[in-house]
């Protein structure tokens, strides 16, 4: 039976995954043109936008995969950290009655860094690929 702490980075994994994908498809149906409008209107460039959504699209699929995964939830935790500071931070917690507030936000940030720093190995195709690969050695070296 697998560690109860790898079934519950499992279940981590598999719900950031699916709901970053699921973002950043949205940003891509709805016309990624809205989205780098937006991005211009609040002072980022808008070629980020393309960035962020392939970001959510690519790394929510491959964290669903079990590919990268520290990787990809490092550059979550990036990506939320400045969704956070740059457009709801203003809005508040609970948000303002005209935006959400940051709340979910902080979630995904949350879940993103748990994952970042323990990874997930349970049905993770990174345990194939890399699976004849030394691990790194944790010994300090003086």
């Amino acid at each position: 039976m697998e560690n109860k702490h790898e079934i519950s980075a499992l279940i981590l994994r598999l719900v950031l995954g699916i709901s970053f994908f699921i973002h950043g498809l949205v940003k891509f149906q709805g016309g990624i043109e809205n989205t780098v409008g937006w991005f211009g209107s609040i002072g980022l460039p808008g070629f980020l936008a393309y960035g962020v959504a392939l970001i959510e699209v690519v790394g929510g699929l491959a964290l669903v995969l079990g590919l990268f995964t520290r990787v990809v939830s490092s550059l979550f935790v990036l990506l939320m950290a400045g969704a956070i500071i740059k457009v709801k931070l203003a809005a508040g917690f609970l948000g303002n009655g005209q935006m959400a507030g940051y709340e979910l936000d902080l979630a995904f940030l949350a879940i993103a860094v748990s994952i970042a720093v323990t990874g997930s190995k349970v049905f993770a195709l990174d345990q194939f690929i890399f699976k004849g690969q030394k691990k790194e050695s944790t010994t300090p070296v003086n």
